[in-house]
């Protein structure tokens, strides 16, 4: 298991490496592109400031509160994207055929489809969203001990990992769909737009679905949630915040096994 882990991350970085070398052949071309996706991926945080020249407050949290969970959920799904962002071409791929062709390369699928079309022009949102974080972190009104400096990174670690684990879970429902890509990014970019909102906006069932069943919660809703003294609407256990390391790990099982699945019932186009 170790070495075949090794060798689908040799082989991961060798075709993003390819995939660098050629973008970076036209390298203003690679710039424009990045200031790009920043500016456009700033647009949903320029939606949030339009909403706070009408209110006050959304669902009881203030600005920097609101941008505190906007920047942990941009960075962490930024980095993800950036690792992972073209697993939804799986889909075109079985519909052409070409998927064929990775199956009899020496090297994993997964690492091939991951680092398919690697695409560093991503840099830009998580630029965007940690410029965001880091001016929300000075502008909270917390007091940053010990504990709630250690979150920073494991929630945006972690949640770079649930991120990822959702991308290979979407990708290995494509094997049964085939056409399903729209589907997938619900969830992945969906995903990452439901949690730039406090989740006091919504209705409680709703935050038991997005905690429980799809653990999207822990990406920043949870810990960010003690960091900034808010009380979790389901009122959770004080020590689910230290758990999204634990999240993530079960996440990736689940998406592991289900891409297995998915792969072991591809059947060829036979063309």
């Amino acid at each position: 298991m170790g070495e075949r882990a090794l060798e689908g991350l040799r082989a991961y970085r060798l075709i993003a490496g390819m995939w660098v070398r050629s973008t970076m052949i036209y390298r203003t071309s690679f710039l424009l592109t990045v200031a790009g996706n920043l500016l456009v991926t700033g647009l949903d945080f320029a939606t949030i400031l339009l909403m706070f020249t009408r209110v006050d407050s959304l669902g009881g949290w203030s600005l920097p509160e609101v941008a505190f969970l906007y920047g942990l959920s941009a960075t962490a799904f930024g980095v993800a994207d950036l690792v992972l962002g073209s697993m939804d071409v799986l889909g075109s791929r079985i519909r052409d055929g070409s998927f064929d062709t990775l199956l009899v390369r020496p090297a994993p699928v997964l690492a091939q489809v991951g680092a398919d079309r690697f695409a560093l022009r991503r840099l830009g949102r998580i630029s965007q969203g940690g410029v965001v974080l880091g001016w929300a972190a000075v502008s909270v009104d917390v007091h940053w001990s010990a504990a709630k400096l250690l979150l920073l990174p494991l929630m945006l670690g972690s949640g770079a990992v649930i991120f990822c684990a959702l991308f290979v879970a979407g990708a290995a429902f494509q094997f049964l769909a085939q056409d399903a890509a729209e589907v997938q990014n619900a969830f992945t970019y969906g995903g990452t737009t439901l949690l730039q909102y406090p989740p006091t906006v919504f209705g409680k069932d709703f935050v038991r679905g997005v905690t429980f069943m799809l653990p999207l919660a822990f990406v920043n809703w949870v810990p960010a949630a003690f960091v900034l003294g808010r009380p979790y609407p389901l009122r959770l256990p004080e020590w689910t915040v230290w758990s999204p390391p634990l999240v993530a790990a079960v996440c990736c099982a689940l998406a592991g096994l289900a891409w297995r699945a998915g792969l072991r019932s591809y059947q060829s186009t036979g063309s």
